[in-house]
């Protein structure tokens, strides 16, 4: 009997056995305890302002949540760009509280306004978990932003010659213990850009997609992207794109 569980041990892959762990934290996934902030920081009289965020437009309409996740980034015609959800959050919370985007954005992750972003990024997401992921690709910047993304993806640069792709272009690669999934085609399901935000349990804290890129910057010894920048936003439409028809489980758990 030993015998046999210490080979089905052996035979279990690196992935088996994270997927396993994933599984038991699933039922008390911290990032319910962001989305509760986040719902009520969206109810909240805040700012300048002193207003709510439930008459900002995230794609569907002033104050429509459900959905809206599972389509962004995308053109918005009052800002004159396409935006991602943290991007589209700083234009609300500016137009509608009055908050300073700017200084926001420069604000480290995890602090003051940053940190209630990810509330609020955690909250929407999950608003629209289970839903699949539908990306427009009608304007003209959506189209244009798609090719910046994927230009982005591949380029090549830094101490190592390393690019998005050198991770995530192939099957069969992994790092450390952990798979990874190829984002220049549809992962599936639950995978890649379908899973965030996340509740990151080595950091103890939830990691919404500005914050998973920047991670991704740092490991390559890249220059930190700006905060809903350009590049950031493009990089997103990219994968999004890539990611059409996957549901949706954001905020999902990671390691």
């Amino acid at each position: 009997m030993l015998l046999s569980l210490a080979a089905s041990a052996q035979t279990k892959s690196a992935a088996e056995g994270i997927a396993e762990y994933r599984k038991m934290l699933e039922d008390g996934n911290p990032a319910e305890l962001f989305e509760a902030k986040g719902e009520n920081l969206w109810k909240q009289k805040r700012g300048p302002k002193n207003a709510s965020l439930e008459l900002c437009d995230l794609g569907k309409g002033p104050g429509k949540i459900k959905g809206a996740f599972v389509e962004l980034p995308r053109y918005f015609a009052d800002s004159g760009k396409v935006q991602d959800l943290e991007s589209r959050l700083l234009t609300c919370m500016e137009t509608l509280q009055g908050f300073n985007a700017a200084e926001i954005a420069k604000t480290p992750f995890g602090r003051g306004e940053q940190a209630n972003i990810e509330g609020l990024v955690a909250w929407i997401a999950a608003e629209s978990r289970g839903l699949k992921f539908n990306l427009p690709q009608v304007h003209a910047e959506e189209k244009k932003m798609l090719e910046l993304g994927k230009r982005v993806f591949f380029y090549r640069a830094g101490p190592y010659d390393f690019s998005c792709a050198s991770c995530h272009s192939e099957a069969g690669k992994r790092i450390r213990l952990q798979d990874l999934p190829d984002l220049t085609k549809n992962p599936g399901d639950g995978i890649g850009f379908a899973a965030w935000p996340a509740y990151r349990v080595s950091s103890g804290d939830l990691w919404g997609m500005q914050r998973r890129l920047n991670d991704c910057y740092r490991q390559q010894r890249f220059p930190y992207p700006g905060y809903a920048s350009d590049v950031a936003v493009a990089l997103g439409v990219y994968m999004g794109v890539n990611a059409q028809g996957a549901q949706s489980i954001a905020p999902s758990i990671k390691r």
